[in-house]
């Protein structure tokens, strides 16, 4: 699993790439820590290259999304692959995050 931070300005894309598995998760939760401290901005999270997400991965998502709304910032998902908005559809986060394609 890989993990790429990209802060312009008020923006900070972050990029996904692999399987959000859960030996992952730990990892990826201790690189988004900055990212989840200064979320005031917008977050987007790029999922172009994301192949899995985890119950543990979905969590991830949740922390930065909460992070974001204490601070009045945002949190964009960009480019989910069909299996990925399968799971945001069956756990409700289609609800909870702006998609986008």
């Amino acid at each position: 699993m890989e993990v790429q931070i990209n802060k312009q300005d008020n923006v900070t894309t972050v990029e996904l790439i692999g399987r959000l598995d859960t030996p992952a998760s730990a990892e990826v939760s201790k690189a988004l820590e900055p990212v989840a401290a200064d979320a005031a901005g917008t977050i987007i999270l790029d999922c172009k290259d994301l192949e899995y997400i985890s119950s543990s991965g979905l969590r991830i998502f949740l922390v930065l999304r909460k992070a974001a709304a204490a601070q009045g910032g945002k949190v964009i998902v960009k480019s989910i692959n069909k299996d990925i908005r399968n799971v945001f559809m069956m756990t409700g986060f289609l609800n909870l995050f702006q998609i986008e394609d």
